[in-house]
């Protein structure tokens, strides 16, 4: 017999929808959605919504700030009961961003990780695309970039720095 839920197919898709233009606060022109943070929506033992997420990694500085602009967001939106869960299992990888939020983050100047490069060696040799100029012709600068979860790469073809997301 199948389970039954009382959360309604709608109240999902206007949370999802609220989720969705919640900009991370080092990145902002991905959402939560985009890049994976958001889990799904469960039910709790009282039947009402919970919201799932995870943070980019463990200790991430915006993860407090995250939660909070979720919060607040949903609140706006009249789905203040809604309730907010930090899941640290499985952990996040970058193969949870989404193909849009991929795009995105090239748009905005930042070279994503190609999908399955999680399950590759951090260091690994998979030639990285400049996000500026499409050439391949790259090399990494430094581990560390302007965020923790980014390294400094630059563009041996048009010279241009970049960051790119570091895989795990």
């Amino acid at each position: 017999m199948a389970a039954t839920t009382s959360i309604s197919e709608e109240l999902r898709n206007r949370i999802q929808e609220v989720l969705a233009n919640v900009p991370d606060p080092e990145i902002p022109v991905v959402s939560v959605v985009d890049l994976g943070i958001f889990r799904g929506i469960v039910e709790d033992d009282t039947g009402n919504a919970v919201v799932q997420i995870t943070p980019t990694y463990t200790g991430c500085p915006a993860t407090l700030v995250i939660e909070q602009s979720i919060r607040e967001a949903l609140a706006n939106a009249g789905l203040s009961g809604v309730k907010l869960d930090t899941v640290l299992s499985p952990a996040w990888t970058t193969d949870m961003i989404s193909e849009e939020g991929r795009d995105k983050l090239r748009d905005y100047g930042i070279a994503p990780p190609p999908k399955g490069s999680a399950a590759t060696s951090v260091r690994h040799s998979t030639a990285v695309q400049c996000p500026r100029c499409g050439s391949k012709d790259t090399q990494e600068v430094s581990r560390f970039g302007s965020t923790p979860c980014k390294a400094l790469w630059r563009c041996c073809n048009c010279a241009e720095p970049f960051d790119r997301f570091k895989c795990h």
